[in-house]
Order: C-alpha cells, then structure tokens, then sequence
C-alpha cells in the first residue's frame, strides 16, 4: 500500500508548506514510491513515462536533506545533470517553487549564457548545482569548480543523455564525484548502455518502476491524420484545417528537422495563428523568451523540434500535433507526453503520408495500440507500398530523391556535375584540385633553394665531372696534353688566393668565353683546407 499523502513521504515540515502553497495535494505514484527511499539517503532507479512528476520526486527529498549544512566556495554539495538547457532551466524553477521557505543557493551552468554569472554563484558556494554535463566539464576544466564536495548525484533523463551522445561525459563526470554519494537515476527507457552505466554508478539501488517502458499515458487521446501525398504544402494545409476544427486551446507542433520548424513557422504567422518557435539553432535567450510566452499564454502555438520533445513541464497543453512522424519510436512517447499531464486529458494528432507508414507500424508495436484516424484510413494497398518506402531520411532527402540517385547510379546515367565529359575526362573539382597542385610545385621551384654545403667531389660529383677536373689539373701542371676542345679559362679564385694571398676578388672570365667549372666548386673561399683542395682518386673508378 503506497502513501496516500506527501505528509506520509518523510519529508520536512517546510517542504510539505510549500507543496501545499503549489496547490498540489496527492503524489504521483513514481513519488510516493521514490521520495521515502530518497530520504533515507538510498540509491534510487526510477522508471517511469514522461509526465508522471519525476522532477519532483528527486527535488523534494534534496531539499529536505540539504537544509542541514552549508555550503562553500566552488564545492556545491548537489549535482543535477540535464540533457538540454531547457530542461535544466525548468528544475531550477522547482527549486524556486518547492524552496521558497529555504535559503538553499540554487547555481544553474548551461550554454548560450553568460559564463560570469555562473562563476561568481560558484565563487560564493552552492548548495545546488544543475548542469548540462558539456558546461559543467567547461567549467570543470577552468578550475571553477571542484566536485569532490558532492553529497547527491541526480541524472534525469538517461536515456535522452544516451541519445544526444553523452554518456562519456557522464562517465567522467562520475569519476570525479566522491564515491560515498547518493545517486537518484531516472529514464524512461532502459536501454542495454543505460543499464551499465547504472551498474557501474550505483550501489545497490531500489528499482522503481510505475509503467512499462516506453508506454503513454492513459489520459492523452492519440489520432492519426493520413495525408495522402508527400508534398509539405498540403501537409500544411491539413495542420491549419485541424487548429481550425479541434478545440486547440494551445498546442505543441513537432517537426523532425530544425528547417521544417521555420517554415512551418513563416506559415503559421502567414495565416494568422499565433505562434513561435523553438530549435537548436536559436540561442538561449530567446529560446527561453518564446517558452515563457508559451505558458503564459501570449503564443498559441509553439513549432518545435525535438529539443522541446523531454522533460519540459509546459501545464496544460491542450494538443500536441505531430507535423512530422517521429524517426523513432520511443520519440513519439515523449513527444506526446507534453500534453496530459499531471492526470489531466490531452490530446495528440499525427499526421501520416505514404512516406511515413513503415514509422508508423513501429509506434503502434510499441505502444501496442491501433491508431484511431480522423477521416478516410490509407487502403491496404498504400499500406503496403508505404511498408517498402524507405522513408524519410534524417538528412533531409525524401524518398523520392533517394529514388531517383538510386536509379540514375544503377542506369550509369551521370551526375550533373559529371555530364558532358568523356571516358578520361576529368571533372572541374578533379581539375581545380590537379591545378592547384602543378602551382603549388611550380611555386616550389621558384622559391629561393637553401644554401648547399661543402661537399667533397668523390661523394657528390658525377664519374665525368671528376674526370675532367683531373685532366684540367694534369694540363696545368704541364703533365697530359692540352684539351683543345674546350676554350682556356682563367685560374679558379680558390687557386689564385691560395697562391698569392694578395688579390681576394675573383678573376672575372673573358667575355668570349664561358667560365667552365672551378675544380672545387661551391663558392669555397680561401679558407679551404688544402685537402680539399686536391682531387682525390677513389678506388675502382
């Protein structure tokens, strides 16, 4: 028999007056299960669907365990870690909400914000730390903050972490925590990665699950819309025809690709709705200006990628429409989970085209229900041909344009950039590159070329050179007979200053005549040793 009451939870008497100043008078059934084991400093695994209040099921117990203490410089006593900014940003406003009798010192460290800020909460201490696990190791590497001090551990949303590729940062971070630590895990889903970062981060945990894996929620009434093509502008045509016939009172709009929310947007503003957007690429201030308005009702309607899609407490959300089907199963569930929650009814509208129905057979396996259409259903025919689509890709290319590459690779038929050009012609991006690479050795060999060093004429000079400077040193020495064929040249300047050590310019050669080689050759100067100066005779040549 579960508690009934928060007053049966455990938790301190300024806690429990501040639950009943939010207005909230029963737990849920992950917190009546979770927040008496939390309290009593246990490990906790909770299970449990998107919309069930896990946020407070780990916010509570914190802050009836952290009223005692105190915090110091850089050392928080509690680490949150977050998948996204937004998420982070909505348990800092729990803490506001369910600590407003405490003066626990709440530090939120995510991207898009000012770092400054941040540091000069961390110089001071704080007793809460919420963290999205990039920022945090940012900060972590600076010296700014020391995680040896970390009391409670809470990782809410694990398996978005192991989507979003976070689990080696959650890895590290968990090897710099103290080991005497509590740590309260929560996930929807248990996938086989979730499931070894908890064997390798827990101690003994209690296991707390209230819903099958990856199920909905019983108060969120779920249709289908079957679009019939696959072009964008009916897709939107058919969205504007359901804000107009549905009871919206407000509604979140999903879209697969950050693109789509924009142009879904433009549209929607286009026809009159009111509305605003929410993606990746729009920067935190303004993202957290278009979800305030949002909940505060001055928006109506909110296109959304999936950054909206976890853990986001929006109250009352009537409608959440999906513009685009999810590419993953699990990701519907989430993603419909903003509306019907806390036990209140909501509603959730997918529109499907033939592109779309191999995703859609996915979604119902999971949650094991038939989809309910609104309008005509697709005929078993285009069930059947959607069941061969490959669907859209999370590149952005449709099926079609998948089609079409497919085709023209298997028919040898050329590229664009391809046409035009022969068996052994090369392509303008292969020219570009050969081009680029004949200048650069061609400017390579019109640098200026390094000094040579002095080297000896047996290792260097080729069998004839050495050949010649014996006869030119056998002819001046009166040995030999004179070489004819080759005009006279003056004494090399090596020879003149060895000989006289008076006259150091060098003897310029008659304009009539080329200057043949010097015997040493390399621009030596008189400071030649003699040896050098003599040819040497290497043996077997």
């Amino acid at each position: 028999m579960h508690p009934t009451t928060f007053a049966e939870l455990g938790l301190s008497n300024k806690v429990l007056a501040a639950i009943e100043a939010a207005g909230y008078p029963s737990p849920t059934p992950i917190q009546a299960q979770a927040i008496p084991i939390a309290v009593t400093g246990r490990d906790v695994l909770g299970i449990a669907q998107t919309g069930t209040g896990k946020t407070a099921s780990f916010v509570l117990p914190m802050i009836t365990r952290l009223e005692a203490g105190r915090a110091r410089a850089r050392m928080p006593r509690s680490l949150i870690l977050a998948p996204t900014r937004e998420l982070a940003a909505q348990v800092a406003q729990s803490f506001d909400k369910y600590g407003v009798n405490h003066k626990l010192t709440v530090a939120l460290l995510i991207g898009g914000v000012s770092m400054d800020d941040q540091v000069r909460k961390l110089d001071r201490g704080v007793d809460v730390l919420i963290a999205t696990p990039g920022r945090l190791l940012d900060h972590f590497s600076r010296g700014r903050v020391m995680l040896m001090g970390v009391e409670i551990l809470v990782i809410d949303e694990a398996d978005r972490m192991l989507d979003m590729g976070f689990i080696p940062d959650i890895e590290k971070i968990c090897k710099l925590l103290p080991p005497r630590r509590q740590t309260l895990f929560f996930s929807a889903t248990m996938p086989a990665e979730i499931t070894r970062l908890v064997d390798q981060f827990l101690k003994d945990p209690v296991r707390i699950e209230v819903a099958r894996p990856a199920t909905t929620a019983k108060t969120i009434t779920q249709s289908f819309k079957f679009c019939p093509t696959i072009d964008d502008r009916e897709k939107r045509a058919i969205l504007r025809d359901l804000l107009r016939e549905l009871d919206v009172k407000n509604a979140i709009i999903f879209c697969n690709r950050k693109r789509d929310v924009a142009i879904l947007l433009k549209s929607l503003l286009k026809h009159g709705f009111s509305a605003g957007a929410i993606h990746g690429d729009l920067d935190q201030s303004t993202r957290m200006a278009t979800l305030d308005a949002f909940r505060e009702g001055r928006i109506q309607l909110l296109a959304a990628s999936d950054v909206a899609a976890r853990g986001l407490d929006i109250p009352d959300v009537s409608h959440v429409f999906n513009y685009d089907v999810p590419w993953q199963a699990d990701d519907y569930v989430h993603r419909i989970g903003r509306t019907g929650r806390a036990g209140k009814q909501g509603n959730s509208v997918t529109i499907v085209t033939p592109d779309d129905i191999k995703a859609l057979t996915a979604i119902t396996k999971l949650t094991d229900d038939q989809p309910l259409w609104l309008g005509e259903a697709p005929d078993e025919a285009t069930i059947a041909d959607g069941m061969k689509r490959r669907g859209r890709g999370r590149r952005g290319a449709s099926s079609s344009d998948r089609g079409g590459r497919d085709a023209r690779r298997g028919s040898g038929e050329r590229r664009p950039e391809q046409r035009g050009r022969g068996r052994g012609q090369r392509s303008p991006r292969e020219a570009d590159a050969s081009a680029g690479t004949n200048a650069e050795t061609t400017l390579a060999s019109q640098r200026p070329q390094p000094e040579e060093r002095v080297r000896a004429p047996h290792n260097d000079e080729p069998r004839d050179s050495q050949r010649d400077e014996r006869r030119e040193g056998r002819r001046k020495s009166g040995r030999g007979e004179r070489d004819t064929s080759r005009p006279a040249q003056q004494p090399s300047r090596a020879r003149q200053d060895a000989a006289s050590h008076k006259d150091k310019e060098q003897a310029a050669p008659r304009k009539s005549e080329p200057r043949e080689r010097d015997p040493m050759p390399f621009g030596l100067d008189e400071n030649v040793p003699a040896f050098l100066r003599r040819p040497v005779r290497i043996a077997g040549r």
